[in-house]
């Protein structure tokens, strides 16, 4: 073709496109809009969409400030420590034998006391808790928390997203801080997950006021503590203990409900605006959090507890694409072109029979045949009844999904 001609087509192709079309030809295809090596990708589509003005979006951290640690004094600790090690051969030996062993309760400690604040903070942020709960703002927890459930034989700790059920944290946990004789504390439980008319709010599942110190049992109980239920069909919930400083002691009594408050209306709950109205009172100092999901103890929960139907979530499912019904289908297996054109009851039914064909009420079940693919099969089958033959003896395709 010559270049006379290709401009002639192009030219055309130009004056026939709608206003503000562009059509660009290469290598006899025809592409609408900008070509692949000038057009946008997907991420800088999404990156343009997403874009955050940094002089109005910007983190924010609204926690206690790190304490004050003499570095220099430290690190000679430390060097110190080596040096008494090092000149240590019973340690060697043990090192070199592997049978050094390290108080894991002690570097625990020191790991909380060093990096850990900033590890939790990257954990925390990683599961969304930040962004949920109090938008652009976070901070680092400089007052650990040691949160446990259950009694002295089972014990169920609570750390940073580890998976506790709901009859595990069914009663209410011991909580144990680092504190001053003359501080007040508050401690909240909050669910940003569960919230089962409103997305935007939460269920608070435990508020304490006005904590003399660490002593809990002395404090202001603002809500009773309420077990976990996460629906069924929700998946994991995160149910996160927030501890506040007080600069002084505070009137919670805007929040306070009397006796279990089992009603979920009045357990709505927002942590940025609880933190927004005191925020000059309180400052976030530690952070623990776990995640639960659905255990037939929810159930009981709702029926018994809240008196009200367990709500069961399930994900609706938009009925399969089918094309319509051809003379003659080209490189699709007989069998399953039929059944797409069939009622899937009638399918699963009969899938159903073939499972509990040799399923006795009194007989023992006959046991499988050792080697399945090596028993003959007749030339005169069709090649799709081969197949479903050979699956029906592995085991494999639909009829495992027949319970």
């Amino acid at each position: 073709m010559s270049s006379v001609l290709i401009k002639i087509i192009t030219s055309t192709l130009y004056d026939n496109a709608r206003p503000g079309s562009l059509i660009f030809v290469r290598n006899g295809h025809h592409l609408r809009g900008k070509p692949p090596g000038i057009a946008k990708s997907l991420e800088e589509k999404l990156a343009a969409k997403n874009y955050k003005d940094p002089a109005i979006h910007y983190k924010v951290d609204i926690g206690l400030p790190p304490p004050q640690i003499n570095k220099s004094k430290l690190l000679q600790e430390r060097l110190k420590i080596l040096r008494s090690r090092k000149n240590d051969p019973e340690l060697e030996r043990a090192s070199r034998k592997c049978q050094l062993k390290i108080d894991i309760e002690k570097s625990y400690n020191d790991w909380l006391e060093t990096t850990g604040p900033y590890h939790i903070r990257r954990i925390a942020e990683h599961y969304g808790i930040f962004e949920h709960l109090f938008g652009d703002a976070y901070f680092n927890a400089w007052v650990p928390l040691n949160i446990t459930y259950g009694n002295n034989d089972i014990l169920n700790p609570v750390y940073y997203g580890n998976v506790l059920k709901p009859e595990e944290t069914k009663d209410k946990p011991s909580v144990n801080f680092k504190s001053d004789e003359t501080s007040l504390w508050t401690l909240l439980l909050t669910n940003p997950d569960g919230h089962l008319t409103n997305n935007e709010k939460e269920y608070i599942h435990w508020f304490v006021g006005n904590i003399p110190s660490n002593q809990l049992d002395k404090a202001e109980t603002i809500i009773d503590y309420l077990q976990p239920f996460p629906p069924k069909g929700t998946g994991f919930h995160r149910f996160v203990y927030i501890l506040y400083k007080q600069n002084k002691k505070l009137d919670f009594s805007a929040f306070k409900k009397e006796g279990k408050c089992i009603d979920l209306d009045e357990r709505t709950f927002s942590t940025y605006e609880f933190y927004r109205s005191f925020q000059d009172e309180i400052t976030p100092a530690g952070i623990s959090f776990f995640q639960s999901d659905w255990s037939p103890n929810v159930k009981t929960f709702f029926n018994k507890i809240l008196n009200m139907k367990e709500p069961i979530y399930e994900y609706d499912f938009p009925p399969p694409y089918i094309r319509k019904d051809e003379w003659f289908p080209l490189r699709q297996p007989f069998n399953l072109y039929m059944d797409k054109h069939r009622d899937s009851k009638q399918v699963n039914k009969e899938f159903l029979v073939r499972k509990l064909k040799n399923v006795h009420p009194f007989k023992a079940t006959p046991p499988p045949v050792p080697y399945p693919n090596a028993v003959f099969i007749d030339s005169s089958v069709p090649s799709w009844l081969k197949t479903e033959i050979r699956k029906s003896r592995m085991k494999w395709g639909r009829i495992n999904d027949i319970e």
